[in-house]
């Protein structure tokens, strides 16, 4: 903000001194002169900065180029296939699609299709009917009174205060015109959440919005919000890829007094959930837990978010299901991959299992236990593309979300200011003045539109490859390229049978 703000007023004097200089041009050369032997002076007597003490004047050049470098990498430097997190190609579709525009490509693929970890998929010589519509997934296992038909595409937890409210309220009307859910994440449910659109409620260690004074689980108000008709699930979050094993966190400056109304907390202050539950510990407690939320919501389904992080304890979970027969109604798998406003940058670059390898063996723990009968597999990270959602249920997922594609549809630029509440394009910033720059009339539409488009491509997808049913997929469909020659994902990750209590996945 302060480099900013020192930028805009750079400007300004450099404005009115260029117009002194046409004006009256040996005073106005005279102000020139005046402020850069000022600057200089100020410069050498700072003590803050070794470059400008070394450099005077000339070294502001430098905090200019830093003040303006992702900028000038992001739209002259990057390829389409390099930038970081997202690059410009994978940034296209989702424009494209979320605008109803060209949907294809001249000239062929601009991947390294040689490449070691390339991916793609087998397709039929003999493709099957293309399906008119994208079926859905019924959620709710046997102690589940009102099970849910899910998108096989949905919108993943995202929570008002991490996104402005025009962001939720788009959001949330897009859910409703294409029929998918449209996670609360664990910021808790406002009245921008309350547009139509079916709501997983999703409880996180903070308790916001259903909590006591001194932060603890409140089952009274956790009732109340999860009984509300918006509300078709509730999702526990254990921990998420971006950050495992550290609270969620919202900074001082996106913590307005509505915000921290809504949450139950204190306005202004940095909002930093706990790591851990207070409600419950152990594998038992976490199923008991599950138990007493579908109770109090009247049995709707429920289930968790993880990243995981070692695999004997979500094995151990696994062997309590078996012995309590609790089962949660769908464990949702976060990889180290994930995405979030604001991390730390260790958690975010160095803790937790990736994507893959932990889809793999939540699924195949779950079928050599014989409980995937009885739990359906969310998966939300790294979720852009029809192949994206097309290799996950490959790998064993049932449901499919995405955060970060979604913001892409609203408009976001990856401008990566999500944690300073200064996002250019309104989706991530609580200020009045950046919000109503996100129009919800047009944005809600393109939403909609992405993910009516990408399951248009699944299907397309899904009928290149000889598909008819959801149970065709299976990981012989896709190929990683390697440095001895291609192999399917069968081979990589043998599949494991119902009841075989095998495990595929190796201690990493």
């Amino acid at each position: 903000m302060r480099a900013t703000l020192k930028f805009s007023l750079t400007l300004l004097v450099l404005g009115i001194l260029i117009a002194g200089l046409v004006q009256w041009p040996w005073y106005g050369a005279l102000m020139l002169a005046g402020l850069i032997l000022t600057l200089g002076v100020h410069d050498i007597v700072q003590k803050k900065h070794t470059i400008l003490r070394n450099f005077p004047v000339i070294g502001h050049i430098r905090f200019l180029s830093e003040l303006i470098g992702p900028e000038i990498h992001q739209y002259f430097v990057e390829s389409n296939t390099d930038g970081k997190p997202i690059d410009r190609n994978h940034r296209n579709y989702i424009y494209e699609r979320a605008k109803l525009q060209n949907e294809t490509q001249p000239f062929g693929t601009q991947l390294n299709v040689e490449h070691s970890e390339h991916k793609w998929m087998k397709h039929s010589l003999y493709p099957a009917p293309r399906l008119q519509q994208a079926p859905g997934v019924l959620v709710g296992g046997p102690q589940c009174l009102q099970p849910y038909r899910a998108s096989l595409f949905n919108i993943s937890a995202m929570s008002y205060g991490a996104l402005s409210k025009n962001a939720v309220m788009a959001l949330n009307l897009g859910a409703k015109a294409g029929g998918f859910f449209h996670d609360t994440g664990e910021g808790g449910i406002s009245e921008y959440h309350l547009q139509g659109g079916d709501l997983v409620y999703e409880v996180g260690t903070g308790y916001f919005g259903c909590r006591t004074k001194d932060g603890r689980f409140s089952p009274d108000e956790f009732q109340r919000k999860a009984c509300l008709p918006a509300v078709k699930m509730i999702e526990i979050k254990l921990s998420q890829g971006a950050k495992p094993g550290h609270g969620g966190i919202l900074p001082a400056s996106k913590n307005s007094e509505e915000i921290a109304r809504i949450r139950g907390v204190k306005p202004h202050t940095d909002v930093i959930s706990p790591p851990g539950h207070s409600a419950f510990e152990g594998p038992e407690g976490l199923l008991q837990f599950i138990r007493q939320l579908r109770q109090l919501s009247g049995g709707k389904p429920v289930g968790f978010k993880l990243c995981i992080g070692c695999r004997k304890e979500f094995e151990d979970l696994c062997q309590t299901m078996v012995e309590t027969e609790i089962y949660p109604d769908f464990i949702t798998v976060d990889g180290s991959e994930g995405g979030t406003g604001a991390a730390p940058i260790d958690f975010a670059n160095y803790v937790g299992m990736p994507w893959e390898q932990a889809l793999v063996l939540v699924v195949d723990t779950l079928n050599g236990l014989d409980l995937k009968k009885h739990i359906r597999v969310f998966t939300a990270t790294r979720i852009f593309t029809a192949f994206d959602i097309f290799r996950a249920l490959c790998l064993g997922a049932d449901v499919c979300s995405s955060a970060r594609g979604m913001m892409l549809a609203l408009g976001c630029i990856q401008a990566l200011k999500c944690n300073t509440n200064q996002c250019p394009s309104g989706v991530t910033t609580n200020k009045p003045a950046l919000v109503r720059g996100l129009v919800v009339e047009e944005k809600w539409q393109r939403v909609r539109n992405y993910h009516q488009e990408t399951l248009k491509d699944f299907l397309d997808l899904f009928a290149a490859a000889g598909c008819q049913n959801l149970s065709d997929l299976n990981r012989s469909l896709i190929y990683r390229q390697t440095a001895s020659g291609p192999v399917s994902y069968e081979q990589i990750y043998p599949s494991v049978s119902a009841g075989s209590r095998l495990v595929a996945v190796a201690e990493p």
